[in-house]
């Protein structure tokens, strides 16, 4: 097996014994640090296959540096933890672009679970960018979409998009006329495979929709799935 390379940022010097307890179990390569500006400049300077996060930091929380590290266009699968157990924490949380959350105390095995299904997420993406012909850029009228460089035009303007909205857009993009369900969509792009999160999903679409759309009265290319959820038009043709 592969051996990935785990950056933990956490305080709290007991959990994060028993993270590197778990995580060495899976061969982890690991690094700690207890300072949120500490685990920007790591994450900056490190190609990490994970990073577990907690919210409250020293020197700058875990919301902000997740903000940070997605506007520096850092896809790194990022789980988070916290004490809090509010619900506007756990969408906070997602909708920054973590791509899971979990709630102190939680579950070893639960834990454990999520970051395996974190790293077979990654490593069946890999395969799927070296096994397949996929296309390096998406064109339609008025959209160009090119995958290597992540950059998204509407006509001749550049729209910046989160990592989360530009990963909905190629994946539905890809597959145009082929409808997603919100749980498919959690599963597909956060990795995530439980109720509870669907609104999150909601919220990118619609984000997605405002930067991409002529009208958010009658979406062009994102469109609704009466009863199911969402595809991409399929009578645009690929240009």
């Amino acid at each position: 097996m592969e051996q990935r390379k785990v950056i933990i940022i956490e305080d709290d010097v007991e959990i994060c014994e028993l993270l590197k307890i778990h995580l060495a179990d899976l061969d982890c390569a690991l690094e700690t640090y207890g300072d949120g500006l500490e685990g920007l400049e790591a994450i900056k300077k490190n190609e990490a296959d994970l990073v577990i996060l907690d919210i409250k930091l020293p020197s700058m929380d875990g919301i902000e540096l997740c903000q940070k590290v997605r506007a520096l266009d850092i896809t790194v699968p990022i789980i988070m933890l916290t004490a809090r157990s509010e619900e506007i924490d756990r969408v906070l949380g997602l909708e920054v672009g973590a791509d899971d959350y979990m709630t102190k105390p939680f579950s070893v095995r639960e834990f454990i679970a999520r970051v395996k299904a974190i790293f077979r997420r990654s490593k069946i993406l890999a395969e799927q960018l070296n096994q397949k012909e996929d296309p390096k850029r998406l064109s339609f009228p008025g959209l160009t979409i090119d995958i290597d460089l992540r950059k998204v035009l509407v006509g001749e303007k550049k729209v910046e998009l989160s990592p989360k909205e530009f990963d909905l857009l190629v994946l539905m993009a890809s597959h145009p006329g082929k409808s997603y369900n919100r749980r498919r969509l959690l599963s597909l792009i956060w990795g995530v495979e439980f109720e509870g999160y669907e609104h999150t999903v909601n919220s990118h679409i619609n984000r997605l929709r405002a930067k991409i759309e002529p009208s958010m009265d009658s979406p062009t290319f994102i469109l609704t799935t009466w009863g199911v959820g969402y595809k991409f038009n399929e009578e645009l043709s690929i240009s």
